[in-house]
């Protein structure tokens, strides 16, 4: 890594604006699991995971959220310096490099 990017500065309104994104997205997200969480009824198992799935996918597309996610990724990233190194890649990429993409349905998340 750079000299240059072991410490960044970022102002504590640019932190407040991606903390704002952030949990946006994710008390979002925790409600609809909250909402759409399996239910029982006399005794009966009482789920919609279409509608979840549906509402999911709807707030992901209206609220936006891949737009929010970009603009707190180019919030960060503008604060690092992109001088490439000897294997033609700055730090972010390189950090970057190694990530396992979603590519087919089924994919299953490294570990976290």
């Amino acid at each position: 890594m750079l000299k240059a990017n072991e410490q960044i500065s970022i102002s504590g309104s640019e932190v407040l604006e991606v903390l704002k994104e952030i949990e946006i997205i994710l008390t979002s997200l925790h409600k609809m699991g909250s909402y759409y969480s399996i239910k029982y009824q006399d005794g009966e198992l009482i789920s919609d995971n279409a509608e979840y799935e549906k509402e999911t996918t709807r707030f992901i597309d209206e609220w936006k959220v891949t737009y929010r996610l970009a603009k707190v990724r180019g919030m960060l990233s503008e604060k690092f310096d992109k001088t490439l190194g000897n294997d033609d890649m700055d730090d972010i990429e390189r950090a970057m490099e190694m990530l396992k993409y979603w590519s087919k349905p089924g994919d299953a998340p490294d570990d976290i």
